[in-house]
């Protein structure tokens, strides 16, 4: 009996810890798809970026995969409070679906990450396309590149003369820059005072997130291997006692 009580108060931290995971996942996949637009407006006019255009369908997976997460760890206590076999077995079988996805989406992650400077070199030329096409003419376009380089504190894509040629340059006569462009926010500065550009604020982004990521579902692979222990000794014992 002291046993059961033991388990049944593990499977609440584990499942409490699942469930909370996915209130998580939830969120950040909300996030990706509200701020998806703005990738989607800098890609809009770039040929050759349907790796990036697909990325922006990880959001619904994160959603998804939030979703089940909330309704596993809600499972997983009612189980154990219920002691009902059929929704421990059907808890053990959802979780152990979603571990084997898991496994496989972190291939595809360290995959990405390998390849992230790849793919970011692939669509430089059409990126300074872009740029030089729609900068200073196109107003939703130079808006959120705006919002971009003031968010990563960079300088276009490479560098400051990704804007050469385009209507916001030759407003002066090919001498005028973006603001955000300047180590100092003070007039017009020369092209001595330039930041880098985002191509390696980009990089680092991804490196880094693709750390955060695969760390964060280390935890929770753990959480859920645990907690299908869990349920299958609560499994056994409910079915002796009956």
């Amino acid at each position: 009996m002291c046993c059961s009580g033991f388990l049944k108060i593990m499977m609440f931290i584990f499942n409490g810890g699942i469930f909370l995971a996915g209130a998580g996942i939830l969120g950040v996949g909300v996030w990706v798809k509200v701020d998806s637009g703005s990738l989607l407006v800098l890609l809009d006019n770039v040929e050759g970026t349907s790796e990036f255009s697909q990325l922006v369908n990880v959001a619904y997976v994160l959603i998804g995969v939030g979703a089940v997460r909330l309704v596993i760890g809600f499972l997983g206590c009612c189980g154990a409070v219920r002691e009902s076999r059929c929704m421990l077995l059907t808890f053990f079988s959802i979780v152990l679906i979603i571990f084997l996805i898991e496994v496989a989406g972190a291939v595809v992650l360290l995959v990405f990450q390998d390849v992230a400077e790849q793919l970011l070199d692939h669509v430089e030329d059409q990126v300074k396309t872009s740029i030089k096409d729609n900068y200073g003419s196109n107003e939703k376009f130079t808006s959120i590149w705006n919002a971009t380089m003031e968010e990563f504190k960079c300088c276009g894509y490479k560098n400051y003369t990704d804007f050469d040629g385009s209507a916001f340059n030759n407003q002066l006569g090919g001498d005028l820059y973006p603001v955000t462009c300047c180590k100092e926010t003070i007039g017009v500065c020369n092209t001595d005072e330039m930041i880098e550009g985002c191509f390696n604020k980009l990089l680092q982004l991804i490196e880094e997130n693709a750390g955060i990521i695969g760390a964060v579902a280390l935890g929770i692979a753990a959480l859920e291997v645990a907690a299908m222990v869990v349920s299958m000794v609560l499994f056994k014992n409910i079915g002796e006692k009956a």
